[in-house]
Formats: structure tokens, sequence, C-alpha cells
């Protein structure tokens, strides 16, 4: 039987195993979560053990579970080892979910839930195509491990320390992610970079109390009018980052690069007319695509103090607050980022005002070389089942995890991404649309047998 047979065959058990999967409500957020958090880990552990793999372990860490499997039967071929993760995001705002997030839905040929594409409906494609494989073949064509965690979605604070100290048994050829998406409906992607982050909050202080602005204004600071002052400083008049040495371990794109860009045949005025925008908006000289993935940024995420009640109230507040994130590039040092932007602050503080930083999570950027083997394998599955080559891109998006998986394993990382960028991840009605369901299957069994 062939593969695209024997899924169409088991395709309404896979879906119905899927929606078990997704109607655990797995947040990891959420403490009152836990039992669920735990729920989905054994249901992993035992859906891996269903499909033949062996050594299966639910290892309880100082948060949420991790689960590792393998099946180590093809000597002299490479290992492959699949990261994925079974939590989920919260669900708010609950009202505008068209069906409940936990109650799995299928409509218009799409699966509607929490975890749709985001990362459970992903993760099970590479579980049900080791099945599969074992199903038909009684061998798989590499040995395979799985790493499968639950707190990817609060930055993986554990896992780090588990790689660390199980690095022996998570020795591998290759890391295999499913997290990413294709560029568009029929237009497969393989990611060669995330970008890096770094975050910080800023308080601005200036007297010990709010004060009546008839009767102290103009004659005090305004913590507000400080805050925003500074801010200011920020950037420049041609979107770039204003602050002395943030470029650094910034790479040029080359030529090469440049041209994956253009490959994309991204329409910006139709994102600007979609976004009801005037006009796009950042550093000058590049564009959208190169902007929002090899670009590095500093964003302000949240700006707040004062009143904030219904009507007006007359007051100068003592204290205005900022929320900062950066998406870094490159060889940037998170660390080092931080330490800049503070010096910068410190040095452009307005006179009257006192500055307070809390420095927030950091990650570095992941970088691969779209021009290695394994990945050029990885499009070519993609070209056998979608019916075109994938481009290879650089996400904006950070997931942490990765770089420390290409460090600490040192091993290439193939994301082989199968949602879509209008899947709502994150958001309410978060969907998958079964297109991908069908065709990643067969993807990913192309990619494995081809290595």
């Amino acid at each position: 039987m062939s593969y695209e047979s024997y899924f169409q065959s088991k395709r309404e058990q896979h879906l119905d195993e899927l929606k078990q999967f997704l109607a655990i409500p797995s947040i990891s957020a959420l403490s009152t979560h836990k039992n669920d958090v735990n729920e989905a880990a054994q249901w992993v552990a035992a859906t891996l053990k269903k499909a033949g793999l062996e050594n299966v372990e639910v290892h309880p860490t100082a948060g949420h579970p991790i689960v590792y499997a393998d099946y180590i039967h093809a000597p002299g071929q490479p290992t492959v080892l699949v990261y994925g993760h079974y939590d989920v995001q919260p669900v708010d705002p609950l009202n505008l979910w068209e069906t409940p997030p936990f109650e799995p839905t299928i409509r218009n040929d799409k699966l509607y839930a929490r975890g749709a594409t985001d990362d459970k409906g992903q993760l099970f494609l590479h579980m049900k195509a080791i099945e599969a494989l074992l199903s038909q073949e009684h061998a798989l064509p590499v040995n395979m491990k799985f790493c499968i965690e639950g707190e990817e979605e609060i930055s993986s604070p554990n896992l780090p320390a588990f790689m660390e100290a199980n690095a022996n048994k998570l020795v591998t050829d290759v890391v295999l992610i499913s997290d990413t998406s294709l560029l568009a409906k029929g237009k497969p992607a393989i990611s060669t970079g995330l970008r890096g982050l770094c975050s910080l909050e800023v308080a601005i202080n200036t007297a010990n109390t709010d004060l009546h602005s008839g009767s102290f204004g103009g004659g005090v600071p305004n913590a507000l009018h400080a805050l925003i002052s500074l801010l200011a400083t920020l950037h420049d008049d041609q979107g770039r980052v204003a602050i002395e040495g943030f470029y650094e371990g910034v790479p040029e794109l080359s030529a090469a690069m440049r041209e994956e860009f253009k490959k994309q045949n991204h329409n910006e005025e139709e994102l600007r007319t979609k976004l009801g925008l005037e006009a796009l908006y950042g550093e000058e000289g590049y564009s959208f695509v190169e902007r929002i993935g090899a670009r590095p940024t500093l964003e302000l995420n949240g700006v707040y103090g004062g009143f904030q009640g219904e009507g007006t109230k007359t007051v100068i507040p003592k204290e205005a607050h900022a929320k900062i994130t950066c998406r870094l590039v490159g060889d940037q040092d998170p660390s080092q980022v931080l330490d800049r932007i503070v010096t910068h602050m410190e040095s452009h503080i307005p006179v009257g005002a006192k500055l307070v930083v809390k420095r927030g999570e950091k990650a570095r950027a992941f970088n691969m070389d779209p021009s290695i083997p394994v990945l050029q394998k990885a499009a070519d599955a993609y070209e056998e089942v979608y019916g075109t080559r994938a481009l290879f891109t650089k996400d904006g998006g950070s997931i942490p995890i990765v770089e420390t998986f290409s460090r600490v394993l040192e091993a290439p990382v193939v994301m082989m991404g199968f949602g879509l960028p209008d899947e709502n991840l994150h958001a309410p009605n978060e969907h998958f649309n079964l297109e991908n369901f069908d065709k990643g299957l067969l993807t990913i069994v192309s990619f494995l047998k081809r290595l």
C-alpha cells in the first residue's frame, strides 16, 4: 500500500486521536492547569509507545515534564531527534472564539482548537509518520529520538538543564522541528534563521506622590513627559535603533540571501491595505521581509502611567512605565544589547527623573547555512509532495530553544513547518488546515527516507 493510501485509510482515526490531544487544556502558563499539562505529557508518551517507539520516559522537572522516546535499530544510518511541545497558550479572550477552544471542531477543512497548529497538530504528524513507517515496513530508515516538552510557551525554563544532563542520551545527527509555517498555501518554506530576543521593563520616577496639575503644573517634572522624551531617543528618523553599539554582530545581507527574500514575491502594498495602514515602516534600505527576518529591532510593547479611568483627572503622575523587547540577529549578544540600552537610557534621562530597569528574557539568534545537504533533502521532500520546492527563509519570531539544541547537541536543525501564517496561533480561533495535515505526513515520511 502506498503511503498516500495508508494515510487516507487512517485519516478519520488520526483526526479523532488528534482531537483527543487537542481537548486537553495543557496551558503551561497557568498553575490551575498543571494537572492538564501532566495529562498531555502522559498522552504523548502513550501515543509514542503505540506508534512503536521504545524507551518511552516521562521525566519530571521543576516545572512540567519532558517526554523522551527512541528507536535505534538502523546501524550505520543517521539519527534524527524530533523536538516539539505539547503545551499551549492561554485562550483569552474567550468570547472571540466561534467554538470552545478545547472542543476541537472541523469547519471548511480546517481543524479549530487551541494548539491545532502551535504545536500539537504539527507534533502529531511526526508521531503518525513513524507509526506509518513501522506499520508499512516494520523498520525505520534512520534512528529516531523524540524530546517533547511542556514549557515552550513559557520560554522552556527547564529544558536546557535537561539537555545538558542528558547530552549523551540526546546525541543526534539532525534535529527536526515542525513549529513554523509555509509562506502561503502551497508554498513550502524552510526557516534557516530565527531572531533572538531580549526584553526589559523601564520605570521613570519623579516626585514622591502624584501632584495637582493646577497647583504644580509647569513647575515640577512629569514622569510621563520624561518617559516619552526618553523613548523618543531610541530610534532615528530613518527607523534605525539609535543606541551606540546596538548593531554590533549584525551581518550584512549577502546577495544570495537577498535573492532568496525576493523569491518570496511578497506584496507589500497588499499587506499595507490588509492591515489598514497608511504606510509600512522600518529601517531604510530593506524590504519588509528583510526587515522582519534578517534585521534587529527595538519595539515598545506597552507604555503606561498616570490616570487611566473614564473622564479627566488633572494629575501630574509620579511614575511611568514601558515594556520593551528587541529581536536580535546574527551574533548579537542579548546581555550586551541590554547593557547598551541601559547605558543609553542613563545618559539620556531627563532632569528630575530617576530610572529603574528590570531586565527580562534573553535568547540568541539561530542561523543555518541553507546549502548543507540535510536542508537540501528537506527541500526535495517538500517538492515531491507539494510540487514546488521549498524556499529558504529567515523568520522574524524567536524560538529560543532552537539555538540551544543547535549549540548543545552540535547538530543541524531542520525546521519543516506545516502551518500557515493566518492560522491564528496564540489568538482566538486557532486552526490547522487539513490539506497540510495530509501533505505534512507524506513530506515527513519522504524526508526520513531520503536521509
